[in-house]
């Protein structure tokens, strides 16, 4: 199976960042997906890539993914997303619990 890569970039008017240098949250199995978030001076930029087995589907993969990007108004940070299938619902949840996950700030001990 080939695998496509597509590319988004977005632009927020005030960009916030992640609280880690870098985060992990999910597991490319069956409809599912990993999502990969890096902190990076990207001049503002959130930028996307998308790495999946599926064709025909780059407009839902922007509208999910520049929503996404509107309410979280993030910025200076790398996204890789890994995918399998997973549906546009589904995508939406791993990208807030994504978020949420690489704003946690790490505890002594961890």
């Amino acid at each position: 199976m080939a695998l496509r890569v597509l590319e988004f970039k977005y632009k927020a008017d005030n960009p916030v960042t992640i609280a880690k240098e870098w985060s992990h949250l999910g597991v490319v199995g069956s409809g599912d997906l990993e999502v990969l978030m890096e902190s990076k001076d990207l001049d503002g930029w959130l930028t996307v890539k998308v790495v999946t087995p599926v064709t025909g589907f780059d407009k839902v993969w922007d509208l999910v993914l520049g929503k996404f990007a509107n309410e979280s108004q993030l910025g200076n940070v790398a996204m890789e997303i890994n995918d399998n299938n997973a549906t546009p619902i589904v995508v939406s949840m791993r990208l807030r619990q994504a978020l949420a996950e690489a704003n946690k700030l790490q505890t002594e001990g961890e």
